[in-house]
């Protein structure tokens, strides 16, 4: 059978192939005209990017002398500024939270694992951080370069992420690495703790009681010197301030 015989005894397959091929030719097709719209839309926002709402400046004007369009530079070093206050507000948002445990013994008494270093997501946190606040400037101003802002946008993040992880894990685990004996230990710490920040307690009874504190903590939580200065000048400020008849009579 030569070809001509075979296409006139099976002329019918013209239908379900045409089908297909059709299939196939629009599928095609749409895959082109989808990747047509994207690589469109890219172009766009690399415009956008480029040189913000306002069209970029044509060769000939640039020729003339023109140069870069002022206003669209400005819009960028508005849009950079703002960012750079909405990071550094982060950051210090970050530093109130975690300030929190740091000048709170009771706190980092219930969640040990924020301030033991041997912990990695606590190492990570305070790596996170470092490089944070080295790469925080005093002047928002001084992020107008885009690099600087995007190291200090990537920072920024490193530390919100990292410090989430750490108090996720402090939370998850409290005391639980403590057995029995160093859990009770640490009620005990607790109860002290509370008398020596008790303002109706003698001067004596609250030294001696934050002095029992330290020595029930002693190779369960390293206290962090941040945390004991916090501590002691809560406890020096409120004996220090007058109380009985000496704060009646400033008063009067």
């Amino acid at each position: 059978m030569n070809v001509w015989e075979f296409i006139g005894s099976y002329w019918w397959l013209v239908f379900p192939l045409g089908g297909i091929l059709t299939g196939v030719a629009g599928g095609w097709a749409r895959a082109v005209r989808r990747w047509d719209e994207r690589r469109r839309k890219h172009k766009l926002e690399l415009a956008r990017i480029k040189y913000g709402n306002r069209p970029p400046v044509a060769d000939g004007a640039q020729g003339r002398g023109r140069g870069p369009d002022r206003a669209a530079r400005a819009e960028q070093t508005a849009a950079r500024r703002s960012e750079a206050q909405r990071l550094i507000a982060e950051h210090q948002e970050i530093d109130q939270r975690w300030l929190s445990y740091e000048l709170d013994l009771a706190k980092l008494i219930d969640f040990p694992v924020m301030s033991d270093m041997r912990e990695p997501v606590t190492v990570e946190f305070h790596r996170a951080k470092r490089t944070a606040d080295g790469l925080r400037p005093e002047d928002p101003a001084r992020l107008g370069e885009e690099q600087a802002l995007a190291d200090y946008r990537e920072a920024v993040r490193e530390y919100a992420i990292s410090f989430e992880i750490a108090e996720r894990e402090a939370k998850r685990r409290r005391s639980t690495d403590f057995s029995p004996e160093e859990r009770r230990t640490l009620e005990r710490a607790k109860q002290f703790l509370a008398l020596a920040e008790d303002s109706a307690a003698t001067s004596a009874e609250r030294q001696q009681a934050y002095r029992r504190t330290q020595h029930e903590l002693l190779g369960l939580i390293a206290i962090p010197d941040a945390t004991d200065d916090a501590v002691r000048q809560r406890i020096a400020g409120a004996l220090d301030a007058p109380s009985g008849p000496a704060r009646d009579a400033q008063q009067a």
